[in-house]
């Protein structure tokens, strides 16, 4: 990264923690602790930081977006980032299949399924229904502020 690039407050209370660890391992004395973070609060691009860093057991502050990104962290932690993998469970398709065959099988069980579904189709209804209404009552406030000049003021703030 360019030494030359500004940083931000996050960056420098970042630093800022880093050295702190460092005092509480006994790198730092009280007087470099304080001097260093003078320095870290005063620094303005990232090679201030660096130079308040360099001679400490650890990479830069700021990762160095030349590199890959998984080489600087196999570097700093000494084995290769870990992969996510998305593990899916089981499939639902094919389990309500098996049940519905299973309850048409036996018998006395297949009104079960019938309620069942009777209940998700009127539930599915009701939120049909919410939703239509819940739309047209927003549109309708959306009319009724355009209509009364609200959007002017609020968007004449940022002129």
């Amino acid at each position: 990264m360019n030494d030359r690039i500004r940083i931000s407050d996050a960056d420098r209370e970042q630093v800022a923690a880093r050295l702190r660890e460092h005092y509480a391992e006994g790198r730092l004395s009280q007087d470099e602790l304080e001097e260093r973070i003078s320095a870290t609060f005063s620094a303005k691009t990232y090679g201030d930081l660096r130079h308040v860093m360099a001679d400490l057991p650890e990479p830069a502050p700021v990762p160095d977006h030349t590199q890959r990104p998984d080489r600087g962290r196999r570097a700093a932690y000494g084995r290769p980032p870990r992969t996510v993998v998305y593990r899916r469970g089981p499939r639902l398709l094919p389990l309500v299949l098996v049940a519905l065959a299973a309850a048409l099988v036996v018998p006395g069980v297949a009104w079960l399924f019938l309620v069942l579904f009777k209940v998700i189709l009127v539930m599915w209804l009701f939120a049909a229904v919410a939703g239509i209404i819940a739309a047209a009552m927003f549109r309708r406030r959306a009319r009724r502020f355009w209509r009364s000049g609200g959007g002017a003021h609020y968007w004449h703030q940022f002129d």
